[in-house]
């Protein structure tokens, strides 16, 4: 970034997260909304839907990093499809409405449809990729940047990753958020940013916690989930 007298400073990144996502006790105390079978196949965490996909968002769901993390992060992890037809999110900066925590028992149930989360009572965003559900998601492809609550489409980029059948390796993925600036990348490409002014599309998120979103009939693999604060 660049300081006031147009010199730039190296931004000081600090771990403070660290789950390679490799077994089941790496997952203690994540909260599933939803339903899903998740197993653990070498060294990294699978996910699959539980429910049949032909009923359609009742069959989806989400797994919350139990962990509040602070405003300016990081966040890595390592993803490869193992099947095509479906889509990924990561929420970050999520939140209950009124600054409550994420589980507060006052909120809504959630039971991983996605109104409930871009419309429902928790802010947050999310970045949505390996868009493979819809006709239209297949035949181009893209990762999307939302900000809720409401459905705010704030930044788009062109997705990098390909078919399961050509995903050799895993990919290494990146949000960055610092105060009102967020880039995501992958395999070091950035593939977009974005300059929140906290107005056009609601006020500034803060900290908060993270999740993984998938759509049936998705499987797919996660492993080496990072945070590091900024500063």
């Amino acid at each position: 970034m660049k300081e006031a007298n147009g010199y730039a400073r190296l931004m000081e990144e600090r771990l403070i997260y660290d789950n390679p996502l490799a077994k089941k006790e790496d997952i203690e105390g994540f909260v599933l909304e939803g339903k899903a079978k998740i197993s653990f196949e070498d060294g990294a965490m699978r996910l699959k839907n539980e429910l049949d996909d032909q009923m359609g968002q009742r069959a989806n769901y989400v797994l919350w990093c139990p962990v509040d993390f602070p405003e300016n992060i990081k966040i890595t992890w390592e993803f490869k499809p193992v099947t095509d037809q479906g889509l990924c999110i990561l929420f970050f900066a999520a939140s209950g409405k009124e600054g409550k925590d994420l589980f507060d028992p006052s909120l809504s149930l959630r039971t991983g449809e996605y109104p409930q989360y871009h419309s429902g009572d928790i802010n947050g965003f999310h970045v949505s990729y390996f868009r493979r559900k819809e006709p239209d998601e297949r035949a181009f492809h893209t990762c999307n940047l939302r900000k809720s609550r409401g459905f705010h489409l704030v930044a788009q980029g062109a997705d990098p990753i390909p078919d399961a059948a050509d995903a050799n390796d895993f990919y290494r993925i990146s949000i960055r958020k610092y105060k009102d600036h967020i880039s995501f990348s992958v395999n070091d490409l950035t593939v977009f940013a974005f300059d929140d002014d906290g107005s056009t599309y609601g006020e500034p998120l803060k900290g908060g916690k993270i999740g993984f979103r998938q759509l049936a009939p998705l499987t797919a693999d996660y492993r080496n989930l990072k945070v590091y604060e900024l500063d």
